[in-house]
């Protein structure tokens, strides 16, 4: 059966749609069989990404290692049954279609709540959480004093993970493994980042999740996606020669894979 890996946010800007693309490429690269789906169904940047690459392996005569990506199906209403939600039975069945053929399946979530986005949470071995560094961003797990101290209570969007994990407990499902990417770093260690720190570990405690680095901020990101690539392509491409920014950035995937710890994956590129 496939892993499913959601990767979702409720806030735009998160860097949702470079996080997935970078882990659905480096499973890929190490051999996994990698299907993925956008359901951001306006925005769609995922799915440009995607698009992105094809054309560019097709024009520079390419051939790298990549994840396929799926459309979800199209459902006719005389094919649902009574009181079934349309948009349920579509991710429904493209789940049905690509488990046969993936070790992974990859999810986007878009940067709002929908009801897609709110099924597939339910249906995620593993959810993925980029989260800017910042309290303004952190404001979408957790309500914090004017201090950015003291914990109020949790945000609608830990409010429908914890309904998510709910479900899959009493479907007799294995627990969401929720883990949080602290994007978008600050180098310097400034009070408002140990206050991040220090909150985000608490509300982990609080309410079940794993903290894990994920990318800092870098030019190089913005740069790759017309091209659909990703920092491990640079190579096959005719890059001879990584600059320090790239290395570590290619460091930072690796940590983030790692921390992901999914099952059968061994780092290796």
């Amino acid at each position: 059966m496939a892993h499913i890996i959601v990767v979702g946010n409720e806030k735009g800007g998160a860097g949702k749609s470079t996080v997935s693309m970078h882990v659905a490429t480096g499973l890929a690269r190490m051999g996994h069989r990698v299907a993925c789906l956008d359901l951001d169904l306006r925005q769609r940047t995922f799915a440009r990404y995607v698009s992105n690459r094809f054309a560019t392996m097709q024009h520079e005569n390419l051939n790298l290692p990549s994840p396929s990506f799926h459309e979800l199906p199209e459902v006719e209403a005389d094919q649902l049954a009574p009181g079934e939600n349309i948009m349920d039975r579509r991710l429904a069945e493209a789940r049905a279609q690509l488990e046969p053929i993936a070790d992974f399946i990859l999810i986007d979530c878009p940067g709002s709540h929908t009801r897609l986005s709110q099924v597939a949470h339910s249906m995620a071995d593993t959810l993925i959480t980029p989260l800017n560094d910042s309290f303004i961003d952190f404001d979408l797990l957790a309500r914090i004093d004017g201090e950015g101290e003291k914990i109020l209570g949790p945000s609608v969007y830990s409010e429908m993970v914890w309904s998510a994990r709910q479900l899959r407990a009493r479907a007799g499902l294995s627990p969401i493994d929720w883990v949080v990417l602290r994007n978008r770093l600050g180098a310097q260690a400034m009070v408002n980042k140990r206050k991040m720190e220090t909150a985000i570990e608490t509300l982990a405690r609080r309410i079940g999740f794993r903290v894990a680095p994920g990318f800092n901020e870098r030019v190089i990101f913005r740069e790759l996606f017309p091209r659909g690539l990703t920092l491990l392509d640079l190579k096959d491409t005719g890059v001879t020669s990584l600059n320090i920014s790239n290395i570590a950035a290619r460091q930072e995937l690796r940590d983030l894979i790692r921390a992901l710890n999914l099952p059968g994956v061994e780092v290796n590129f």
